[in-house]
Order: structure tokens, then sequence, then C-alpha cells
């Protein structure tokens, strides 16, 4: 019995630890709406690089010039690089009319025109309102792996109101805007 009571005091004590300590809050990358169904031209993206700061679970927000702060609380709901693949390949498919989107790794390059790498530099929100994006882009013609189009591309966009949700949605206009830049890119 005294056995049995220790056990429900352990229990309780882990419980009340456990809602004392603050809720996580997970968010989401979004593409500006969904992608063609249907064929058209096949367009790959991936493989995606990551600025070292933001690879990571945490939400990134810069403080100062040079300074930046980890959300303890606030976190991307799965992979950063994933998440901005899966939404440039759809905001892309949108963009060029086309469902044939996939994200790397693909199994056929045969059935891909285009492969659009991307080198994400950063993706943050600042203290002064904006998110910005740098972003070095490629685009290469499969199969024969030729570089079409290489370039970079920077951008801010102002966050409705202050908080974690404004700021992805800011990241997620950016992420559009950039997916404009590859498509007015390729030929």
């Amino acid at each position: 019995m005294k056995r049995l009571l220790s056990l429900s005091a352990l229990l309780a004590a882990l419980f009340l630890a456990g809602c004392s300590q603050p809720a996580k809050t997970f968010y989401v990358l979004t593409a500006a709406g969904p992608v063609p169904s249907g064929g058209g031209i096949g367009i790959g993206v991936g493989p995606i690089t990551l600025a070292e700061y933001l690879d990571r679970s945490n939400l990134v927000v810069q403080q100062a010039p040079n300074q930046l702060a980890v959300a303890d609380d606030h976190l991307w709901a799965g992979d950063l690089s994933a998440s901005i693949a899966r939404v440039t390949a759809a905001n892309l498919g949108r963009l060029l009319h086309t469902g044939n989107v996939r994200t790397y790794p693909w199994l056929r390059d045969d059935e891909i025109r285009y492969q659009v790498t991307l080198d994400i530099r950063q993706l943050h929100s600042q203290s002064d309102g904006f998110a910005i994006i740098e972003a070095g882009w490629r685009a290469y013609s499969l199969p024969d792996r030729r570089l079409t189009a290489s370039k970079t591309f920077t951008a801010r966009e102002p966050l409705v109101s202050d908080g974690y949700t404004p700021s992805v949605a800011a990241q997620s206009i950016l992420l559009e805007k950039l997916a404009e830049n590859i498509a007015a890119n390729l030929h």
C-alpha cells in the first residue's frame, strides 16, 4: 500500500510538472494556392540548403543587426528544408500551370524538365516589423544537367502584426515571391 501511495505521488508530481511547462506551438509554411491537377512540364525542387542558424526546429527572430533570438516554444511543424521545398514546388506548379512537380529526391530524372536548387541564406523576421529572405537559386535542365539560370533573390515583407503567426505568414509570402522570380527565369 505504501508503495502504491509513493507511485501515485510520483505520477501526480510528474503530471503537475508537465502542466507547468509552457505549451509548444507549431507552425507551417503555406503555398499561395494548390498545385494544379494533371500533368505538364516536370519541375523538381531540391536539394535545399539552409544557413546554419535556420537549420533547427525553432523559429528564429533577428533582434538587432548581429543578434538572433531562438524561440523555445515556437517550433516548425516539420523539417524546415522539406517544408521550403514543398511550398516552392507548389508555388512553381501553380505559376507554371503544371501538376507535375516533385521534391528532392525523386526516382527518375527523365520525368523532370527543370531542377531548381535553393540555398536559403536568410529567412526570418526582424524586430523592425519585416520578414526577410535571401536565397540563391539555380535551375538545371534535365536530364542533361545543364545550368540554365543562377540568381540571388532578396526581398522583405511587412508583418501585419506582431507575433510568430504573422511572421510565418510573411515568410510564406516571401517564398511565393521567390517562386515568381524563379518561374520568370525558366525558359
